[in-house]
């Protein structure tokens, strides 16, 4: 493998994909960033096992290539080269070696096999639609305050995403609770979105869904299946597996007749 990009481009990707790399975990790949060039581009992928990340940066790529490399380390080391200089990966699979050169700077990292690196399995999803990312982006804004880290009703530790019904208005809408306070806000539904069995987003997907969302005037494309759900835009996609448990019937505990305000 062999590529050039401009550090700026490659610090912004890397600081986006990190986040989601545990930093200490039994599983040593799982600390590692999947590089891959191919198509004048540079694909950056990061996972947990229940979240996966793929963003994707313009690169001069010279030899197509692919592999694994210490995320936190590799994320430093961009960080710390001078800003807008032209920076050069070259990937050797015989040394399991990534030479990274910028400036007066050479760089000699381990890496591991992209054989190794567990990649999400794509799905069929039952749903998909586009909605604006300011509009997501107050859907789970405003109700991810209430949403629960009790270990043992896991079903609340995350956002109810689901669309609804009420007085013949269709909404989407979102949900959180920790079984003391409870949020809810309604949005109308985007075009093309047809009916789905409501998914709960975990939590910690749904702290990392502001670097999807970071840029307000994007499109978000949404995909929602049984098991999983993925937001991307233009560059950068995220999915990630939904709480596997039934949210309880929250309409129950929203009191109804209220005759003073």
């Amino acid at each position: 493998m062999k590529a050039s990009i401009e550090q700026t481009e490659l610090f912004k990707a890397m600081g986006r994909v990190q986040s989601i790399v545990e930093k200490r975990t039994t599983i040593p790949i799982l600390s590692n960033v999947l590089i891959e060039a191919r198509d004048d581009q540079l694909f950056l992928r990061t996972t947990d096992l229940d979240i996966e990340v793929l963003d994707k940066v313009k690169a001069v790529v010279e030899i197509p290539g692919a592999l694994t490399v210490g995320a936190n380390t590799f994320h430093e080391i961009v960080r710390k080269l001078p800003d807008g200089s032209l920076i050069q990966l070259i990937g050797d699979a015989g040394s399991n070696q990534l030479e990274i050169s910028a400036s007066k700077s050479r760089f000699f990292l381990s890496t591991l096999p992209k054989e190794d690196f567990p990649v999400m399995a794509s799905e069929e999803y039952e749903n998909e639609f586009v909605a604006a990312a300011k509009v997501i982006k107050r859907l789970f804004d405003k109700s991810k305050f209430a949403m629960s880290s009790e270990e043992t009703r896991y079903y609340l530790n995350g956002v109810y995403f689901h669309p609804c019904e009420e007085g013949g208005s269709h909404f989407l809408r979102a949900v959180a609770t920790d079984g003391h306070r409870l949020a809810q806000i309604d949005v109308d539904p985007p075009e093309g979105m047809k009916s789905f069995s409501g998914v709960i987003v975990p939590k910690k997907t749904v702290s990392e869904l502001r670097m999807v969302l970071e840029t307000g005037n994007d499109e978000i494309s949404i995909s929602v299946s049984n098991n999983k759900i993925r937001f991307s835009n233009q560059n950068l996609t995220l999915t990630s597996k939904v709480v596997d448990g039934t949210f309880p019937d929250y309409k129950r505990v929203i009191p109804v007749n209220n005759e003073k305000k």
